[in-house]
């Protein structure tokens, strides 16, 4: 018994001289609970929604208030063209288009039925499904107390049909194909993935066999060495993202409908900052497993709040805020925009914006850190 506590004893003294895995051990199952409690939640609401309403009248506003009191639509923006309309569907800043045309009330004050448009951005199935049946609920309901309001005034109706027609229109993705949603998705997951466990490992390698005083008497600069670094996982990242590209084409039936040369300039852009990550995580870890540790805690909240498996705007807002400081977030949005949509450079200016700032926050971060790890 004493050779065995003994033994114990020196396990845990080996454990407990090891804070930072021991940190990150600790950390991952609270991580685990909160975000799979906190985003695990299927249930549509707020969804961003562009209001077209030609007619202005009492009765318009009546049925936009219907719409409203489901808490499924959120009244983000009015326009006055069909053009606006479809700008900010395209660059995705609304999910969701109610269009009134100019005779909604006066056919409704002549007893005939009245159109109401609904446009839906099918690129993400989970939320269209949910406004597809929420609209004709609403259609369904607003047309029954409508029906009601002319009979009580007018008495028996010429039509025995619903006052109120809302018609659906599901845009890019009408059979609401779960795969035009999560393969763009899965693609910058595992993107991120292999880029960044890869090169979290490129300078711990270095000082595990011994190799890294051979940098450090070299004359290279830090950002040079960083440079070196990264070169040949973008090269092996581009190739990975040409073979997931045509499985996902080929075997899920994904379209291409942007430019291939956007695309994979944007690809490029997006590596900066998941490889500059990966060195950086490198530059802090002193062994192989604390790397590997390490990148446990950014994996996990990237894929589950990112929008590859649950819509961002069903998380709740302090998540949601937290969404916003990951590269992959605006990345998944490029690839659904370029790929899905086939929208151009000008549609997706704000989401390269951010993904350079977070290249040059990176890639510096991981260079000056480098530096200091010299001393």
């Amino acid at each position: 018994m004493r050779r065995f506590r003994a033994l114990i004893k020196k396990e845990m003294t080996h454990m407990l001289r090891d804070p930072r895995t021991l940190i990150f051990i600790f950390i991952m199952p609270i991580m685990q609970l909160v975000l799979l409690g906190y985003a695990n939640n299927t249930d549509i609401k707020n969804v961003s929604t562009v209001i077209f309403n030609q007619d202005n009248s009492r009765a318009s506003r009546a049925l936009l208030d219907s719409f409203e009191s489901t808490g499924y639509f959120s009244f983000d923006y009015a326009v006055y063209s069909q053009a606006e309309v479809n700008r900010l569907i395209d660059s995705g800043q609304a999910k969701v288009a109610i269009v009134i045309p100019p005779d909604y009330n006066s056919k409704l004050a002549t007893g005939n039925t009245a159109d109401v448009l609904v446009l839906m951005d099918g690129s993400d199935p989970t939320i269209a499904s949910a406004i597809f049946s929420a609209s004709a609920l609403v259609g369904q309901a607003h047309g029954a107390s409508v029906r009601s309001e002319q009979l009580a005034l007018q008495g028996p109706a010429r039509g025995g049909g619903s006052p109120v027609d809302v018609r659906t229109r599901v845009l890019y993705n009408p059979d609401l194909l779960g795969s035009y949603n999560i393969v763009p998705g899965l693609i910058g997951m595992i993107l991120f993935q292999t880029a960044t466990s890869l090169t979290a490992l490129a300078i711990v390698k270095e000082r595990e066999r011994g190799t890294i005083e051979q940098l450090i008497v070299t004359p290279i600069r830090n950002w040079e060495l960083v440079i070196a670094k990264i070169i040949p996982y973008i090269l092996v990242s581009f190739a990975n993202t040409i073979l997931i590209m045509a499985v996902g084409t080929f075997l899920f039936h994904v379209p291409l409908r942007g430019s291939l040369i956007l695309l994979f300039a944007l690809v490029g852009l997006y590596l900066l900052p998941t490889l500059g990550l990966g060195l950086f995580i490198s530059t802090m870890a002193r062994t192989q497993q604390q790397a590997q540790l390490m990148t446990m805690p950014i994996m996990l909240p990237s894929m589950m709040l990112s929008g590859v498996f649950f819509p961002i705007s069903s998380l709740p807002v302090f998540l949601q805020f937290f969404s916003s400081l990951l590269p992959l977030t605006y990345f998944i949005y490029i690839l659904r925009s370029v790929l899905i949509k086939g929208v151009g450079l000008d549609l997706i200016i704000p989401q390269i914006i951010a993904l350079t700032i977070f290249a040059i926050v990176l890639l510096g971060l991981a260079a000056m850190r480098f530096r200091k790890s010299l001393d």
